[in-house]
């Protein structure tokens, strides 16, 4: 079943989608983060698989927003912090 907008992961965070950079058509990953104010938000530490360039490095603090992509509503990261 899939979770909704800023989901969570369990005790650990929140799920926010980050955008692959190198992929030909738009694509994301949700990722692991840790809410840290109002629409901010951390990504988690863990890596980025080998054959995934992230739009934003882990550890980053971005800005997320609720986005309406073709597989329903996301928290997107759209921007560092």
């Amino acid at each position: 079943m899939p979770k909704g907008p800023g989901s969570s992961t369990g005790a650990k965070g929140i799920a926010i989608h980050v955008y692959l950079s190198a992929e030909a058509v738009d694509s994301s990953r949700p990722v692991e983060a840790s809410r840290e104010g109002d629409s901010l938000y951390r990504l988690a530490e863990t890596p980025a698989p080998p054959d995934e360039e992230w739009e934003f490095e882990p550890g980053s603090l971005v800005t997320g927003e609720l986005r309406e992509p073709s597989e329903g509503p996301a928290l997107v990261a759209v921007a560092v912090a």
